[in-house]
């Protein structure tokens, strides 16, 4: 089967139950019409709802929704063709209980309600070098402020990294308070996390595996908004 461009991916995203793509005016005020409404309206339930942000080509928040058949899900990502691969993957194999969002996380607002979101997955956000003050990288804490106005009560946010960068300046900015915490995901730690934390944090995407492969350590952070 030949590879599919950008085009035809975002083309075909149209067809699929599980892509949202709402044209909301940028910049502006106007919000999601099922803002504070996603479990009822979109899933049909009244299940706690894990948003995994920035989430690539969306497989792992496909295989989570696998792993919990009792839970919503949502990748979101700006780029469609991204998450393309797991939206097509997850239509094809029936999986209900989950959809993409093309949306930016910086108007993550726009989208979702005051302790609408019991879980949040930040997987290997850009580091963004460069970004002194937090404003692009969505691991800042100016950034984890935002998440936590949408946060259910005792919500937890897990940030996990190929990124030593990413990793020091969260516990730099978000404090000492993590509930876990790992310079080397797959090494002896990962035997100490409880289940069901730790098939998630075995779980690895193509470029995980590469990254590992070229001796790169993955770092985890976990803690409670």
């Amino acid at each position: 089967m030949p590879r599919l461009g950008k085009r035809e991916k975002w083309k075909r995203n149209q067809s699929l139950r599980c892509v949202l793509e709402p044209d909301l005016p940028v910049p502006g005020t106007e919000c999601f019409e099922h803002r504070g409404r996603w479990a009822a309206e979109i899933f049909g339930n009244d299940r706690p709802i894990v948003l995994e942000l920035g989430c690539g080509k969306g497989r792992f928040t496909l295989f989570m929704a696998q792993q919990f058949p009792d839970r919503n899900f949502i990748g979101l990502d700006l780029k469609g063709h991204r998450f393309w691969t797991g939206a097509d993957e997850a239509e094809r194999l029936g999986i209900t209980n989950v959809v993409y969002l093309r949306a930016a996380v910086q108007e993550i607002e726009r989208y979702f309600g005051p302790e609408e979101i019991s879980e949040f997955w930040l997987t290997f956000s850009d580091p963004q070098p460069k970004d002194g003050t937090g404003r692009k990288r969505i691991t800042s804490a100016r950034f984890v402020e935002r998440y936590r106005r949408i946060a259910a009560l005792g919500a937890r946010l897990h940030i996990k990294t190929d990124s030593a960068l990413v990793h020091d300046l969260a516990l730099e900015e978000l404090g000492p308070d993590f509930l876990l915490q790992s310079r080397d995901v797959h090494g002896p730690w990962i035997e100490t996390v409880p289940e069901p934390l730790q098939a998630l944090l075995r779980f690895q995407t193509h470029y995980e595996q590469r990254w590992i492969r070229e001796g790169r350590k993955i770092h985890y952070l976990g803690l409670e908004l």
